[in-house]
């Protein structure tokens, strides 16, 4: 690794990859950028924007280094963030053959990588033996809409070595975005998670007609609800009213640009996952999110009434409007 001036690298070609690369621009003369789609990358040099996502957002590209081949990107960087959706990241990962020891991974990815039912951090350990000094998360609450709007956002980056933490910090900020460091890696990374779940709940109520009071019920319920689910899964002090939780959890559930509340607020209106899935054209990662939070609780056992309610509709085909009627009975 390049000590003095390491080099980072973004793998992924989405709105929030778009938006970490823009951040990242601010204030690296050089940044890498990976991702699958050749024409998507071609556009880029061409006409300076990714045609796909964020199109507002005009990059310098004489700082992007451009590749489809994520082995030449693993070659080129020392910090590699990782920003693919998360049912995507194993089928990714599965082309390398460049060694991932010496680098240092952070993600980006608000998900579970369904083949081993971990959250990123964790599945990087478990797979690839990376160890958790070299492991971070960089998470919300920030939509990349606002970002490519240059709005005033938050971001906390989380690892257990808090030099690397404050150098990816130093790197994403700027006149519009605020940093802040963290040591709880696990509890950020399932918060981020777990927001989505939530944000589908918050989604399927708005399209069923309730209103903002009961909204602001089930956010109140949501945040403690996600404090017992952390709680049972990497218990150590954190204040989950911090914007890394609860503001991350509130602007993902009140967002007009979350598409995980647009996914649930189809559902509500009566379309099939599939339907909802198909309309959207983007990852709606609560989906995948709550298979893989209800099998978790399935061995913790924590009382998670929204997160049930939720699989209940998507995975078991439950009535979205008989569901609700019963969640709401247990809300308080």
């Amino acid at each position: 690794m390049n000590a003095k001036n390491p080099k980072i690298a973004v793998f992924g070609g989405g709105s929030w990859a778009t938006a970490i690369v823009k951040m990242l621009c601010e204030n690296m003369e050089e940044v890498g950028w990976y991702m699958r789609s050749v024409y998507i990358l071609e556009h880029i040099k061409r006409n300076k924007n990714n045609p796909s996502y964020i199109s507002s957002v005009e990059f310098d590209t004489k700082k992007l280094i451009l590749t489809n081949d994520i082995n030449e990107m693993v070659r080129y960087a020392d910090y590699l963030i990782f920003a693919i959706p998360s049912a995507f990241l194993n089928s990714e990962l599965e082309k390398l053959q460049e060694p991932l020891q010496d680098k240092v991974i952070f993600s980006a990815i608000k998900g579970i990588v369904p083949e081993s039912g971990l959250i990123v951090g964790e599945h990087f350990n478990d797979v690839y033996k990376i160890p958790f000094e070299n492991i971070g998360v960089i998470t919300g609450p920030c939509h990349a809409e606002e970002v490519a709007m240059e709005k005033l956002s938050y971001l906390t980056i989380a690892c257990r070595d808090q030099q690397k933490a404050k150098f990816i910090g130093k790197q994403l900020s700027s006149s519009y975005i605020n940093t802040k460091v963290s040591d709880d890696i696990i509890g950020t990374e399932y918060a981020a998670m777990l927001k989505n779940i939530y944000a589908i709940a918050a989604g399927i109520a708005h399209g069923l007609g309730y209103g903002d009071n009961f909204q602001s019920v089930l956010m109140s319920n949501a945040i403690r609800e996600m404090k017992r689910f952390i709680k049972k899964v990497h218990r150590m002090k954190r204040n989950i009213n911090n914007s890394a939780y609860l503001g991350d959890l509130l602007v993902t559930g009140y967002s007009i640009f979350s598409r995980n509340r647009m996914f649930g607020n189809m559902i509500g209106k009566g379309y099939t996952v599939k339907s909802a899935m198909l309309e959207m054209n983007m990852i709606a990662e609560g989906y995948y999110a709550t298979k893989s939070a209800y099998k978790i609780n399935q061995e913790n056992k924590a009382r998670i009434p929204i997160i049930n309610a939720v699989y209940a509709i998507l995975y078991e085909n439950k009535d979205p409007k008989k569901t609700f009627a019963k969640l709401t009975t247990v809300l308080n």
